[in-house]
């Protein structure tokens, strides 16, 4: 059975997955670079960012960001990870942060309250955009991703709904020793928010892997 997975999706140790103030400028919110600091460190990120692999060892990281691709055939996202765009498209371009060749392969459902045309981009990846809500969303996905799993990509508003209606199946966070003071969580501090949940942690020099299995 196809399941809803999270990974990568790295957190301060105060708890915050974005920084604060998102925009154009700081898509992840001033201060949360640093929250993903560990993944270009890898070998696998420095492929992604075209650059050379080097000599390094592989290391829990790169297993964990890797992971994050193996058996995904749609991703579903929020508005906010799309694109900086707010309320109405009106005469709005945007195809979203990646280029003319996103590193997707595959369908990707964006939930908005906001219809828009799918974006056909190149390499396989297909933005459509969902205003009937996450199930809709995950029925969608899970129809085009033809019995592979699907990729929930954030942002944490999108995270946080999707955990709370009781739809993730996994749940990756690398925590990140930095402290971001503000920003957004996906904890809201309701102690019945992980319910349902075993919980298994991994450690590296970087980061510690916290990864969350519904039973």
């Amino acid at each position: 059975m196809a399941k809803l997975r999270v990974h990568n999706f790295s957190m301060s140790l105060d708890g915050y997955v974005a920084g604060p103030d998102q925009s154009l400028e700081d898509p992840l919110g001033v201060g949360a670079e640093a929250l993903h600091e560990w993944i270009f460190a890898t070998p696998s990120g420095r492929a992604m960012l075209g650059e050379d692999r080097g000599d390094a060892v592989r290391s829990a990281d790169d297993d964990f960001f890797e992971a994050g691709d193996r058996n995904i055939g749609a991703t579903i996202m929020g508005r906010n990870m799309f694109g900086p765009v707010r309320g109405e498209w009106g005469a709005s371009d945007w195809r979203g942060w990646w280029g003319p060749n996103p590193p997707y392969h595959h369908p990707v459902f964006v939930l908005t309250h906001h219809a828009h045309d799918p974006v056909e981009m190149e390499g396989g990846t297909t933005f459509h955009f969902v205003t009937d809500g996450i199930e809709s969303a995950l029925a969608r996905a899970t129809e085009a991703a033809g019995g592979r799993d699907i990729r929930l990509g954030g942002g944490a508003s999108v995270v946080r709904q999707y955990l709370e209606a009781g739809l993730v199946d996994e749940l990756h966070l690398p925590v990140v020793p930095v402290l971001l003071g503000s920003g957004e969580r996906i904890f809201t501090g309701d102690a019945h928010q992980l319910e349902g949940y075993t919980a298994d942690i991994v450690s590296s020099p970087a980061v510690a892997h916290v990864v969350f299995t519904r039973r």
